[in-house]
């Protein structure tokens, strides 16, 4: 390979599929080759890939075609949940060259040998029994935050997941590398890092191959919050029953551990919990909200919810709905349900309407916004720090105060990756807060 070879990333998805991205893109940085922007000319287009919706199979078909308008003559690169899960299908796409699996993306560059467009794209995927290893990752390419991965895989059975069938079973960073890593992120001038994995409150189970765990998630964190360099921890997605309490009187007296959860409930009906074979119930799932609010009274809790799951009548949707409305949560994730491939819930009797989901989602999206509004002006008045991002939107830059509040101040490139301490004062028209300042000077 030669050094003037250009390749372009392209990422559908979680937190984790960025991270991956990320540390796929430094391998081909050592290689020789310069990355480029995905809407520039470039050689290769690796597009890393989701299966959690139907919506992001189909985005795949049309990123394909913007990389090969760009370039017809590239080589095009499928990695990620859905190559791994659905390789045949995403080799039959127009344009697509190589598929790689679930232990193949990380050996991306080894597969290089002839960039020459194929006619039939070749598929190198393991069976997910093999995806035993693991592989740590962080994202950089933000300069205000870092998505780093401690945890992968899933040895949870939820009937509409396709994630365990796509990533393996559930295995862990040894504490030791996330400590590194956490150390080369801080190094860099970043000032907040978000933990990310599959199942991240299983963290210390596969760490160092073996089954039990090794370290829990609380130790994780409270070894993490002694770095000194890092401004801002802040945890992902989190299983409401790995959610101990422990966990969050830690986080609440933490040197670094921002107030925010983001804790997937999916249902508010036990009925279909039970049917999703979740791992609690959502008596335990107000326990943890009502702990959270106990001990940090301005944290802010995001919820993952699903809508039109099979079985789901207008009363059960009504009981989750009247469920989230009485629940001091501040926005909501709504998922409209979609049938995945070799899963149990794709079979099962009782289909929703696609009608009724699209309508049940657009009320509990609704909902979110009540929501997110209420939280917010449960802040106004309060004093918060602000860590500016960088980018330019209409003239203006955004911010997220510690407990996710966004806020928006006319651009400023001073601002980029700095922490000011604001007063919250007004709620803009586009739903965003308007603060003042408490000091003129950048908080270090």
């Amino acid at each position: 390979m030669t050094a003037t070879k250009k390749v372009a990333f392209y990422t559908l998805g979680c937190k984790l599929n960025f991270s991956e991205t990320s540390t796929i893109a430094r391998g081909f940085d050592k290689e020789g080759f310069r990355r480029v922007d995905f809407s520039d000319f470039a050689d290769i287009y690796v597009i890393n890939t989701c299966s959690v919706t139907e919506n992001a199979d189909k985005r795949f078909k049309t990123i394909v075609k913007q990389a090969l308008k760009t370039n017809s003559d590239a080589f095009i690169i499928a990695i990620g949940c859905y190559a791994q899960l659905q390789p045949k299908e995403l080799a039959d796409v127009y344009g697509v060259d190589l598929v790689l699996g679930a232990t193949e993306k990380f050996k991306i560059t080894d597969y290089l040998n002839d960039l020459s467009k194929q006619t039939t794209a070749a598929i190198h995927s393991c069976e997910i029994q093999e995806a035993d290893f693991y592989v740590g990752s962080y994202s950089i390419g933000d300069r205000t935050r870092a998505f780093l991965k401690v945890q992968d895989g899933c040895d949870y059975k939820c009937t509409y997941c396709t994630i365990p069938l796509a990533r393996g079973i559930s295995r862990s960073d040894t504490l030791e590398n996330v400590l590194k890593n956490a150390h080369e992120i801080s190094k860099k001038g970043i000032r907040e890092i978000v933990l990310t994995g599959v199942n991240i409150g299983d963290y210390g189970k596969g760490e160092f191959g073996h089954k039990k765990h090794q370290h829990t998630f609380l130790e994780l964190i409270q070894a993490l919050d002694k770095i000194q360099d890092i401004k801002r921890l802040r945890i992902s997605s989190i299983e409401p029953n790995l959610l101990k309490n422990e966990t969050i009187d830690f986080v609440s007296n933490s040197n670094s551990f921002v107030p925010h959860f983001h804790i997937p409930l999916q249902s508010g009906s036990n009925l279909l919990l039970k049917k999703m074979r979740r791992r609690y119930m959502r008596e335990l799932y107000v326990d943890r909200v009502q702990h959270i609010k106990k001990t940090m009274p301005d944290a802010c809790i995001g919820v993952d919810v699903i809508v039109g799951f099979p079985g789901e009548t207008d009363e059960l949707f009504l009981e989750t709905f009247n469920f989230l409305n009485t629940l001091d949560v501040s926005y909501l994730h709504v998922f409209t349900y979609s049938e995945r491939p070799n899963t149990k819930a794709a079979v099962m009797d009782n289909s929703v309407p696609k009608a009724t989901r699209m309508k049940r989602s657009k009320l509990l999206r609704g909902l979110s916004v009540k929501k997110r509004r209420a939280f917010y002006e449960s802040q106004l008045g309060a004093t918060r720090t602000v860590l500016f991002e960088s980018e330019n939107k209409l003239g203006y830059i955004h911010g997220f105060t510690e407990n996710y509040v966004k806020v928006k101040a006319p651009w400023n490139p001073d601002l980029v990756n700095t922490t000011h301490e604001v007063k919250l004062t007004e709620i803009g028209d586009d739903g965003l807060l308007r603060f003042e300042s408490t000091k003129t000077r950048v908080l270090v």
